[in-house]
C-alpha cells in the first residue's frame, strides 16, 4: 500500500511540474521544436532543471541494497541499439512533433478536458494495445 501511495504523489508532483512549467501546453512544446522560427527554449531548461534535482537523489538511491519501498531494483539492463528502438524513437518524435504532447504532459492534459488531449491519449493506448497484440508481450 505505501508503493502505490508514493506512486500517486510521485505522479502528482510530476503532473503540477508539467502544468507550472507550461509542458502540458502543446504549443509550448512545438515552440521549442520550431528551431527555425521563433524558437522556445524554456523546455530545454525545464528539462536542464529536472535532470539537475534527480541527479544526486538517484545515485545515491541506486547504491542503496533495495529501494525503500520495494524488493528490488527495477533498473533496464540492455545496452544495446536495435531497429525497434530506433523505430520507436522516431515514431515518438514525430508523434510528439505533430501533437505537441508526450505521454505524461499528455495525461496531464486530460484534466483540461479538451478534445486534443482526450484523442491523444486514447490513440496512444490503442497504440500500446496494437502493440503488445502484435508483438506478444
Amino acid at each position: 500500500m505505501s508503493a502505490l501511495l508514493s506512486a500517486i504523489a510521485a505522479g502528482f508532483v510530476f503532473g503540477l511540474g508539467l502544468w507550472i512549467s507550461g509542458m502540458a501546453n502543446p504549443a509550448k512544446v512545438i515552440g521549442f521544436l520550431d528551431i527555425t522560427g521563433e524558437w522556445d527554449a524554456s523546455l530545454a531548461l525545464v528539462m536542464a532543471g529536472a535532470v539537475g534535482v534527480v541527479l544526486i537523489p538517484f545515485r545515491l538511491a541506486v547504491k542503496r541494497a533495495k529501494p525503500l519501498l520495494e524488493e528490488a531494483f527495477a533498473l533496464p539492463t540492455r545496452k544495446d541499439i536495435d531497429a525497434p528502438l530506433v523505430a520507436g524513437s522516431a515514431l515518438f518524435g514525430v508523434g510528439w512533433g505533430i501533437v505537441g504532447y508526450c505521454p505524461g504532459p499528455g495525461i496531464t492534459a486530460l484534466a483540461t478536458l479538451s478534445t486534443e488531449s482526450v484523442v491523444f491519449v486514447a490513440a496512444m493506448m490503442v497504440g500500446g494495445l496494437a502493440h503488445r497484440a502484435l508483438t506478444k508481450t
